[in-house]
C-alpha cells in the first residue's frame, strides 16, 4: 500500500514491530514470580501484530526476528507445559490465563505462517496444562481472573484455533464448556444477555472498578465475542453468531462515537450519547483495536458492508489518531477534547497494552482491503496500491487502486488477469455516500445505493477500469440536548479545530458551521500549516458565539483538520475539540 495509509504503516513497521527488544518481552516468562499483573501478554500482542505485518510486507529481518521470537518463547515452557509468569502458587489468578491465551495466539499464527509443528505442538501444551490445572483444582475458568471471568474465559479463541489445527475433540470440549459457564450466576452472561445494553448488564462495582465484578469492561467482552464467532465457525450453531451480531449491533448504537471507537475507564458506559461531555480515560487504544478486530471478524463471515463501515470509520480516526505519527508509540486514552498522552510504562515493561494493541488493528487493513468470496471479489477499502487475489476460477487476480482517497472521492481501479472469467466484482458504497458514480471502462453502473455493495457481473479481462466517484460534501451531525452539540465529517473522516490552527475563535469558543442550501457543510481545502503534522486542513465559514459585540452576527472562516492528525503533537500545543456546543439563543424556543 501506498499513500497516507501507506506511510503509517511503514512507519508502525519499522519504529514499533523491528525496533522492539523482544528479549525484553520474553525475560518474565523464565523468572515466574508474579501474582498480579500482565507481563505475559505483551509477546503474543506483539507477535501477532508482527505476522500481521510479515504477511503485509516479507522483509527478511522481520521474518529471523519472529522466528528467534518464538525459538526463544518455547524454551521457556515447563515439562508440564506451562509458559507464563506466574509462581506456581498463584497459577489461575488474575491476569495469568489472559497471558497464556496470548501465547497460544501468537504460537499458532506462527504455524499458520511456517507450518512449523514444534509451535503448534507447544501451543497444545499450554492448552493441555490449563485444562489439568483447572481440573485438578476442581475450580470453573469464569471464577478466576478479572471482569465475571472474561479476561480468562477469552482464551476461547486460541481453544477453538487448536482444535481446528488438530482436530483435537477435547478443545471442542473445553470450548462448549466455557461457553456453557459464560451462562453461570457469577459469570459475564455473554449470550443470555445479549438483548442488554453492554453498558448496562451488571451493577456498577462499588469497589474495584478493575475486579471481578467489573461486567462490562469492553476490551474483554469483545474479545470473548470474537472466541464466540470462531466457535461457531466450527459447530454452526446459530445463537453463537446471533449473539455476537446482536451484541455488534448494540456497541454500534449505543457506545461508538464519531470516531469510531469508545469506552471511558475502559468500560462500556452507554457513551454514544455522552459523547460531547469530557468522560474519564477516554476512547481506550486497546478497545479501538479490538472493534477492528471484531468488525472484522464479521465482514469476513457475513461480508456486510456496514462492518467496513465501521472499521473504515475507526481506522481513519480513532485508530490513526492515537498512533504517534512516525509509528513508534500509541497513545492510551484518545479524547475528543482536549490533548493526546502516550500511556505510562505498565508491569515495568517498557510499554503498555495500548502501545501493544495499536498495531493489531493497524495492520487488519493491508489483508482485508481485497478479499475473496464463492463468487468473486470484495473491494472494501480504499487506498493506493496493489491488490491480488483467487478468483472462482482458481486465477490470480491483480486490482490496481489509484487514488488520493479520503483527501479526494476518486478511486480507478485496473484490473490485470491471465485469461478473461466471469465472475463477480463487489465494491462497496459507504454509507455516507449519498451521491455516487460507478463507472467499468466508461459505462456507468446503476443501482449503486449507500451502505451495500454495488455488484458488478461481467467477463473480466485485463484492461478493464473501474471508477468509483464517492460523496465528500461535507455533513454536520447533531447530538441534541441543552446545549446540543454539533460536528463536521467529510467522507469517512471526521474534522476537529486544533489549537495550531490559525482564525478568529478560540477553539472552545461556540460555532456553528453555515450550510449550503442543500444542507452540506461548504468545506475549502488548503494547505496544511506542516505536511508532517497535519493530513488534511479546511475552511468553512461559521457563526462565532463570541462575547466581542463586534463579532456579533457576522461569519468568519475558520480551519478544521482531520481528527488523526488533531492533537499529534501530544502537548497543549496542539489542543483540539470535535464536538463545538450551541449557542444558546433566547430569542428562539429552547427545547428540552
Amino acid at each position: 500500500m501506498t499513500g497516507f495509509v501507506g506511510q503509517r504503516l511503514n512507519a508502525s513497521y519499522k519504529n514499533r514491530i523491528l525496533a522492539q527488544d523482544v528479549n525484553r518481552l520474553i525475560e518474565p516468562f523464565k523468572n515466574r514470580t508474579e501474582d498480579r499483573c500482565w507481563q505475559s501478554e505483551f509477546w503474543g500482542k506483539w507477535f501477532t501484530s508482527a505476522v500481521q505485518a510479515y504477511n503485509y510486507r516479507r522483509d527478511p529481518s522481520l521474518k529471523s526476528k519472529i522466528d528467534a521470537a518464538v525459538a526463544e518463547l518455547i524454551k521457556t515452557q515447563t515439562p508440564d507445559g506451562y509458559i507464563g509468569n506466574y509462581a506456581d502458587a498463584k497459577h489461575l489468578e488474575q491476569w495469568d490465563i489472559w497471558g497464556r491465551k496470548y501465547c497460544m495466539l501468537g504460537l499458532l499464527s506462527y504455524y499458520d505462517l511456517t507450518g512449523d509443528k514444534k509451535s503448534l505442538l507447544a501451543a497444545g501444551k499450554v492448552a493441555n496444562h490449563l485444562m489439568n490445572e483447572l481440573a485438578y483444582k476442581n475450580v470453573k475458568i469464569v471464577q478466576k481472573g478479572n471482569h465475571r471471568g472474561m479476561a480468562a474465559s477469552s482464551v476461547l479463541e486460541p481453544i477453538t484455533m487448536l482444535y481446528a489445527r488438530t482436530n483435537d475433540k477435547r478443545y471442542l470440549d473445553f470450548a462448549e464448556e466455557i461457553v456453557s459457564e459464560w451462562e453461570s450466576p457469577n459469570g459475564p452472561q455473554l449470550i443470555s444477555k445479549a438483548d442488554v445494553n453492554v453498558g448496562e448488564r451488571f451493577p456498577i462495582p462499588e469497589k474495584n472498578w478493575f475486579g471481578y465484578e467489573q461486567g462490562q469492561k469492553a476490551y474483554e467482552m469483545m474479545s470473548c465475542y470474537e472466541g464466540l464467532l470462531e466457535l461457531y465457525r466450527l459447530t454452526g450453531k446459530e445463537a453463537y453468531r446471533t449473539a455476537v451480531e446482536k451484541v455488534w449491533e448494540n456497541i454500534k448504537n449505543t457506545e461508538i462515537n464519531v470516531a469510531g471507537s469508545g469506552s471511558s475507564m475502559e468500560a462500556w458506559f452507554g457513551g454514544k450519547k455522552l459523547q460531547p461531555l469530557i468522560s474519564m480515560h477516554y476512547q481506550e487504544t486497546c478497545v479501538t483495536a479490538t472493534w477492528i478486530k471484531l468488525s472484522q471478524q464479521l465482514l469476513r463471515l457475513t461480508g456486510e458492508a456496514k462492518y467496513a463501515d465501521a472499521i473504515e470509520k475507526s481506522f481513519y480516526n480513532a485508530l490513526l489518531g492515537s498512533m504517534l505519527p512516525d509509528g513508534s508509540s500509541w497513545a492510551k486514552y484518545s479524547p475528543i477534547l482536549g490533548i493526546r498522552n502516550e500511556g505510562e510504562d505498565q508491569c515495568h515493561m517498557g510499554l503498555n497494552c495500548c502501545v501493544a494493541s495499536g498495531p493489531r488493528g493497524l495492520f487488519t487493513l493491508p489483508l482485508t482491503t481485497v478479499m475473496s468470496d464463492q463468487d468473486g471479489i470484495a473491494v472494501n477499502f480504499f487506498s493506493p496500491g496493489v491488490y491480488k487475489a483467487k478468483t472462482p476460477g482458481k486465477q490470480t487476480i491483480e486490482l490496481v487502486q489509484e487514488t488520493d482517497y479520503p483527501v479526494g472521492g476518486i478511486i480507478n481501479l485496473a484490473v490485470k488477469i491471465s485469461k478473461p472469467e466471469a465472475f463477480d466484482v463487489n465494491i462497496r458504497i459507504p454509507e455516507w455516500s449519498n451521491k455516487t458514480t460507478l463507472t467499468v471502462n466508461g459505462e456507468a453502473i446503476e443501482n449503486v445505493p449507500p451502505g451495500k455493495f454495488a455488484q458488478v457481473k461481467r467477463v473480466w479481462k485485463t484492461g478493464d477500469k473501474i471508477t468509483l466517484t464517492l460523496d465528500m460534501r461535507g455533513r454536520l451531525e447533531t447530538i441534541a440536548g441543552l446545549p446540543s452539540y454539533q460536528a463536521i465529517l467529510r467522507g469517512p473522516i471526521v474534522l476537529a479545530r486544533d489549537k495550531r490552527m490559525t482564525g478568529d475563535a478560540d477553539v472552545d469558543e461556540t460555532i456553528t458551521p453555515l450550510l449550503t442550501k442543500d444542507g452540506f457543510v461548504p468545506l475549502e481545502m488548503v494547505p496544511s500549516i506542516n505536511n508532517e503534522s497535519i493530513w488534511m486542513s479546511f475552511k468553512t465559514p461559521c457563526m462565532v458565539g463570541s462575547y466581542r459585540a463586534e463579532a456579533s452576527g457576522k461569519p468568519v472562516s475558520l480551519t478544521f483538520c482531520d481528527y488523526s492528525s488533531a492533537g499529534n503533537t501530544y502537548s497543549e500545543d496542539s489542543r483540539f475539540r470535535v464536538w463545538f456546543p450551541q449557542l444558546l439563543d433566547p430569542r428562539k424556543k429552547l427545547t428540552e
